[in-house]
């Protein structure tokens, strides 16, 4: 990682559309669909306890960590639990884990300040270990945006050709 990037992983139901969408936010450097806190370092079984997720690389000058989750925010149900649309399981939990405590200690405040706070079931925790996923699930939409998606098209798509874009290529 350069100086002006960090890195934060966000679970958010399928990661397909979680990375589609992340991918295409202002400040976002670079995805990548993964796996994290599972019960082993390695997928053994199933999912072997891990959260489907998606590993963010951000320039923090151009973005913030709470506007990332406010972004997130956007496209989850963060009131149900182990369920985003048609995914239905513990792997489609809703969270954010980070190794950088200021991370987590931002991603709390943000989202249990509000009056419904109690009824937030969005992990926050430390990123204990993550798995990267294979390549068929790399990128997905991108490659094949007919695939299945929980989040609807008009906010999937809702910061693509934005600035963040152009720098990619």
């Amino acid at each position: 990682m350069t100086p002006n990037t960090e890195e934060v992983y966000f679970a958010g139901g399928c990661l397909w559309g979680v990375q589609e969408f992340l991918r295409h936010v202002p400040g976002v450097l670079s995805t990548e669909a993964g796996r994290a806190n599972g019960a082993t370092n390695q997928r053994h079984g199933d999912y072997d306890g891990f959260a489907e997720c998606v590993r963010t690389l951000f320039d923090p000058e151009k973005v913030s960590v709470e506007q990332l989750i406010e972004a997130l925010f956007e496209i989850i149900d963060p009131y149900s639990l182990n369920r985003q649309g048609h995914d239905v399981g513990a792997r489609y939990r809703t969270g954010v884990y980070s190794q950088d405590p200021s991370h987590l200690r931002r991603a709390k405040e943000w989202i249990f300040a509000g009056t419904d706070a109690s009824r937030i079931v969005v992990e926050v925790m430390p990123l204990t270990n993550y798995v990267k996923s294979a390549a068929a699930h790399q990128d997905r939409l991108t490659r094949r945006p007919d695939d299945y998606c929980h989040i609807p098209k008009q906010l999937l798509y809702r910061y693509r050709n934005s600035a963040s874009d152009e720098n990619k290529r």
